[in-house]
């Protein structure tokens, strides 16, 4: 079985010149039944090629994070803005309202189970909204319910 990989150099003055003045190179390291098969100059370049990206992708993973409160702005803020309810008004997302009103009282869990399954005029979220996307509005719901939405 081989494995072929192709990985680009950047062409920038600062890359091309930490790289031996190359304006660009592709790199191809392919792998057979006798191993990797590639010079000692490419193979320290794409070393630290993927170096890098694989530190700008940990550096940069709590970007795409969710946020329970842009989630919460994005897609239930039209009908539950600072923790009201336009629908029906004494089922608002205050605690003693979740704790009343929510099937499993006032809780993480209890809040994400209705926003991914909805019900009766809530609509269901489990099929428009990831898992984690879920898991951070609830959560928001449930921090800002315990500070009555202040």
């Amino acid at each position: 079985m081989a494995f072929v990989a192709v990985v680009p150099v950047l062409s920038s003055s600062k890359v091309s010149a930490f790289f031996g003045n190359k304006q660009t190179e592709t790199v191809v390291a392919a792998k057979n039944a006798t191993g990797l098969r590639m010079s000692a100059e490419k193979n320290v370049k794409a070393g630290l090629i993927a170096a890098a990206a694989a530190g700008i992708l940990v550096v940069s993973a709590p970007v795409f994070a969710a946020d329970g409160k842009a989630i919460f702005t994005a897609n239930c803020a039209a009908c539950h803005t600072g923790g009201n309810n336009v629908i029906q008004a004494e089922k608002t997302l205050k605690k003693a309202a979740l704790e009343q009103y929510l099937d499993g009282g006032y809780n993480v869990d209890a809040i994400k189970y209705q926003v991914t399954n909805g019900k009766n005029a809530m609509p269901a979220f489990g099929g428009r909204l990831a898992e984690d996307e879920i898991e951070s509005v609830a959560k928001y719901v449930y921090e800002q319910a315990g500070s009555d939405w202040a």
